[in-house]
């Protein structure tokens, strides 16, 4: 079993926009359509089949609805050998500055 680590919502502000992490929408596409983190990439926890690449190197940083999908994605992931994180709450929880809402 490999162990998934957890950070909380506010968390999410440390991770934008750094260089060394990528952050990941796990959401239906209009979720993410409606409100996202900003510098977030959308790939619908659905339609992950576990080969997609991602830069090597990198944290990956997962979020869904309510933590259940990130944490099963970022399991996934761990398994391919990147370092992942999933985020406790999820999307609900985030009270952030990175908040982007589309009209």
């Amino acid at each position: 079993m490999f162990p998934i680590e957890t950070i909380s919502a506010k968390m999410l502000d440390y991770y934008a926009g750094r260089s060394d992490s990528l952050i990941i929408d796990v959401r239906d596409k209009s979720s993410y359509q409606k409100s996202h983190i900003r510098g977030a990439v959308s790939y619908p926890y659905s339609e992950l089949t576990g080969e997609e690449q991602f830069p090597a190197g990198k944290t990956l940083i997962f979020y869904c609805d309510r933590g259940g999908a990130s944490m099963a994605a970022a399991r996934l992931f761990v398994r391919k050998g990147y370092r992942t994180r999933s985020v406790i709450g999820g999307f609900a929880a985030y009270r952030g500055r990175n908040l982007v809402i589309s009209e």
